[in-house]
């Protein structure tokens, strides 16, 4: 299970945003835990923290430093500390590792032999850097994008506070790694700031540091935070109160504080600013951030457009951009991915062109073999009508962009069919409801669409990203 899968599985489960920091500082141990074994009394603290804690938040987060000051003994406790975590519960190396030249090694150590889930990094040596981290696909990096050290403004706002480098620091982290690899660490009791970063990564898991300053406002911090589904915020459980005897408790009522919050926050839409601050999150279609993102993308476009049957539509869809923008596309994945999971198949076959980079995506993500038809045969070299290898008998799912009459896409799977292979499943992003479902049907084939152009364009409307006048053009097609 990746990282994502494990961390979002418990914050539905223990309904919690919250993370617990296993730091063993002496500074903080509670007095009834002090003995002159240091490192015996800070395990027991360390033991206790987790037994009380791990029903109610949804991921763990060791500092790696405090143990390595505590020597060899001290790296014992980590073993012993991360053997103790529940398996079911994520853990975050907070090590700001930064060393390029240690990279690959530490990332194996970390990932192969501790088996934590995710590591903190600082983004300074750029990502030659974070690139070894990457290459466990299971596994993520929280980039180090923020600081809450007032010292550390003279840098963070470099050259203004209009263009800060930590926003730079954010725009080019996003070009890591996806959304499930790459999330963000800002540590800052500036709601104004975790606002500017929630706008321009929308769609990233933000680890948050030094909320708890005095007269930190937590309604605040959570109305700049929080996603459009009203998470994508971690929140530490503060350190002093690691400290009460009582910690269940606290936790149980930091808990319930939090999620109030976020109940009130999705009820008055004011997370949504970070597309629109007047749209509702209640009742909003699953994949309402991603439909808005392939319009801000220019993937949906309004005007008058001649399709290729020569109809003229008040639209038309472009998802040819998706390709250069690794998040949206990897988005997009997710989205086949759910529907081919109840799919019984052999391989993937794409339809030229537009599908071959998603099939090739979902065949290296479902670890299954791809073919595809040929649009036109060549007339030299093998003039195989399909390329690939494959078996006569074989199940194929066809893989399409969108269905508007579904021409190409059943030339394509009766080309396939011609070889001696069964299709019995076709799945498309966009299914334009021209009737080209009954078309399929007719032909024998089960058509799947992750999206509805009716679906689309009622987001777009409901966002506030078109117009009544628009809105009334679709519903005369």
């Amino acid at each position: 299970m990746s990282f994502f899968d494990k961390l979002y599985n418990n914050i539905l489960k223990n309904q919690s945003l919250l993370f617990v920091g296993l730091d063993p500082n002496p500074e903080m141990m509670p007095a009834n835990y002090e003995s002159q074994d240091v490192i015996s009394s800070l395990e027991k603290w360390l033991q206790f923290i987790i037994t009380e804690t791990a029903d109610f938040v949804c991921a763990y987060k060791p500092t790696l430093g405090f143990y390595e000051a505590l020597g060899i003994t001290g790296l014992e406790l980590l073993q012993k500390t991360l053997a103790a975590v529940p398996n079911h519960i994520p853990i975050i190396l907070d090590a700001k590792h930064s060393d390029l030249n240690t990279s690959t090694i530490f990332a194996r150590t970390v990932f192969n032999e501790w088996r934590i889930d995710a590591i903190t990094l600082s983004p300074y040596t750029g990502q030659d850097h974070v690139a070894p981290f990457l290459v466990y696909p299971d596994k993520a990096v929280f980039i180090l994008c923020c600081t809450s050290n007032p010292k550390a403004e003279v840098l963070q706002q470099y050259p203004t506070n209009e263009s800060p480098l930590y926003l730079q620091v954010v725009k080019e982290s996003k070009n890591w790694g996806t959304p499930e690899q790459v999330g963000l660490e800002v540590g800052t009791t500036n709601p104004d700031i975790l606002a500017l970063i929630r706008a321009v990564a929308p769609e990233r898991m933000i680890l948050a540091r030094s909320i708890w300053a005095e007269g930190g406002n937590l309604n605040d911090i959570l109305g700049a935070g929080l996603n459009n589904n009203g998470d994508g915020l971690l929140i530490p459980v503060p350190q002093d109160m690691l400290a009460s005897p009582k910690l269940s408790e606290e936790i149980q009522s930091l808990r319930a504080e939090i999620n109030q919050a976020r109940t009130k926050i999705i009820r008055d839409a004011s997370t949504c600013s970070v597309w629109l601050p007047d749209v509702c999150l209640l009742n909003q279609h699953p994949q309402h951030d991603l439909i808005l993102q392939l319009y801000d993308l220019g993937c949906i476009m309004f005007g008058e457009f001649v399709q290729a049957s020569g109809a003229i539509f008040p639209y038309y869809i472009d998802l040819r951009k998706i390709i250069s923008n690794p998040q949206i596309f990897n988005q997009v994945l997710n989205a086949y991915e759910k529907i081919l999971q109840n799919l019984s198949f052999d391989r993937l076959a794409g339809i030229p062109y537009g599908s071959l980079p998603t099939a090739t995506g979902l065949a290296l993500r479902l670890h299954c073999p791809m073919i595809f038809p040929r649009k036109e045969v060549k007339a030299h070299g093998t003039r195989r009508v399909i390329e690939g290898d494959f078996h006569p008998g074989e199940t194929i799912v066809v893989i399409d962009d969108i269905l508007i009459s579904g021409k190409s896409v059943i030339e394509g799977a009766e080309k396939l069919q011609s070889a001696g292979l069964n299709i019995y499943d076709i799945v498309v992003f966009i299914d334009h409801e021209q009737g080209v479902n009954k078309r399929l049907l007719d032909k024998g084939y089960r058509g799947h669409a992750v999206l509805t152009i009716s679906e689309i364009i009622h987001t777009l409307y409901e966002a506030g990203r078109i117009n009544e006048e628009q809105f009334s053009a679709f519903a005369e097609v």
